[in-house]
């Protein structure tokens, strides 16, 4: 018997045009209590007809209703004509899913809504005899069914497919990630806990190299990975989108131990990541894939020479970044031709020479050209390197955070953001959080300087600190 069947992972469904027959149910205020109790699971989409995002949702909810009938029930409320029964759900915007279980509401699903996530993740276990480990199955499914496709069975003949002697955990990658080079169907091995399960799906879930998408980049970049972009498009031309991933994957496979990750990816749906953060322009467009390695740390590397079929410039480009030839790729403003202003422009590529001068203290403020608080500062910024203009310790630096990649160390979400890295502790960049007037900043520095400030070309004394005297001393 086949049960337990539960697949709330994610809505996303293989597009498809509108169908005349729904197989979403459409419930109404008068039968939504008496409909929702008969299904184990159901996923409601609370919506208005005249509501742009619903209309682009529609043919995919249709689609994803016709695919997954008979193991989760889809339906639709109409919320302008029942009025009662989203109002009860709390529904203040459109379209809202929510999942039902026995006609209770379990949770709000705010996951991804793009093509093909439901099919990505199956896990199933086989089972012959009552056991705890079976319990503690049921009980990890239960915890993860959100994320996740469980199944358990008692069926023998289903185990022996996949070479089952005993009672076992499998997990099933997707049909269109199948490849010579990795197992599509993953066993666990050793004995089962609630930990052990969230580990074995940690750890295979994602298989040798998985196809990133916006909905899984966060859970992939958590790792140094390697990612290809080109025209990927599993819906129109699966065949076409393995040839190149089937060219990564053989050379991923013989530096599969190094602890780099692989993946694919759609070129156009990160085309502004892509010309944000790697430089490729629109006129850097072609058939062949973008390769790009981006480390938890941060750094970033591109391979520039043009991807072989072969596969062997792939090779040489893993070699170099494994053996550390690889120079990072940042994104850098070109050096000023003249810098001898009272404020000095900082780029990425000069940010060592001049923010990281093991010799001078900085003050550096990294700005947005088009943020208003950024304007408003500026006079008095400027202020202030004129009046450190012949300070030979100290500079008062500014750079464009739009523009330039931010080095570690520096914590930049909003601007102006500014930072003070004194002399010999550039590892230890302090954040300025002071108010920002030039007699604030004049304090601040008064305070943190490794060397007395000269101001207006006089240089400041600084008054000697105060010694805790003995009661014998005067």
């Amino acid at each position: 018997m086949l049960r337990g069947v539960l697949c709330v992972s994610a809505l996303c469904v293989w597009s498809s045009a509108a169908r005349g027959r729904s197989d979403a149910l459409e419930l109404k205020d008068a039968d939504f209590d008496y409909i929702a109790p008969e299904h184990e699971t159901l996923l409601v989409k609370f919506y208005a007809p005249w509501c742009g995002h619903c209309k682009k949702l529609a043919p995919e909810f249709e689609t994803a209703a016709t695919r997954l009938k008979g193991t989760v029930t889809l339906a639709k409320v109409d919320c302008t004509t029942n009025t009662e029964t989203c109002k009860r759900y709390g529904v203040t915007g459109y379209p809202t899913l929510k999942i039902f279980r026995n006609g209770q509401e379990s949770s709000s699903y705010d996951g991804p809504r793009s093509a093909g996530i439901w099919k990505i993740r199956i896990l199933l276990v086989m089972s012959w005899t009552d056991s705890s480990q079976v319990s503690e199955f049921l009980k990890g499914a239960s915890l993860m069914r959100e994320s996740f496709r469980f199944a358990h069975t008692t069926v023998l003949e289903l185990g022996k497919k996949y070479d089952i002697k005993y009672e076992s955990v499998l997990l099933f990658r997707p049909p269109r990630l199948s490849s010579t080079f990795e197992e599509r169907v993953v066993h666990h091995r050793g004995p089962l806990s609630i930990t052990g399960l969230r580990r074995f799906i940690r750890d295979n879930i994602f298989g040798l190299c998985p196809h990133l998408t916006k909905e899984n980049k966060d859970s992939l970049r958590k790792r140094d990975l390697l990612t290809a972009y080109y025209d990927l498009d599993y819906l129109r031309n699966p065949k076409g989108s393995n040839y190149w991933r089937n060219r990564v994957l053989k050379v991923a496979s013989k530096f599969s131990s190094q602890g780099l990750l692989y993946s694919v990816a759609n070129r156009n749906y990160f085309l502004e990541e892509l010309e944000d953060e790697f430089g490729l322009g629109s006129s850097d467009a072609t058939e062949l894939p973008f390769v790009t390695i981006r480390t938890r740390t941060g750094h970033k590397y591109t391979m520039r020479e043009e991807f072989t079929r072969d596969g062997k410039s792939l090779e040489n480009f893993l070699e170099d970044y494994f053996a550390g030839r690889l120079k990072r790729y940042i994104k850098s403003e070109p050096v000023p031709a003249k810098n001898n202003g009272a404020v000095k422009v900082v780029v990425a590529d000069t940010f060592e020479e001049i923010a990281n001068d093991p010799e001078k203290d900085v003050l550096i403020e990294f700005y947005a050209p088009w943020c208003g608080h950024c304007k408003k500062l500026e006079p008095k910024y400027t202020e202030l390197g004129e009046r450190l203009y012949s300070d030979p310790n100290i500079v008062i630096a500014k750079m464009d955070a739009t523009a330039n990649d931010i080095p570690q160390g520096y914590d930049v979400q909003g601007f102006p953001t500014i930072y003070f890295a004194a002399a010999g502790r550039k590892d230890e960049p302090k954040r300025y959080e002071g108010a920002r007037e030039v007699k604030d900043f004049i304090n601040f520095l008064k305070r943190e300087a490794s060397k007395p400030l000269v101001l207006n070309g006089v240089k400041e004394e600084r008054k000697p600190e105060k010694k805790n005297l003995g009661p014998d001393q005067t």
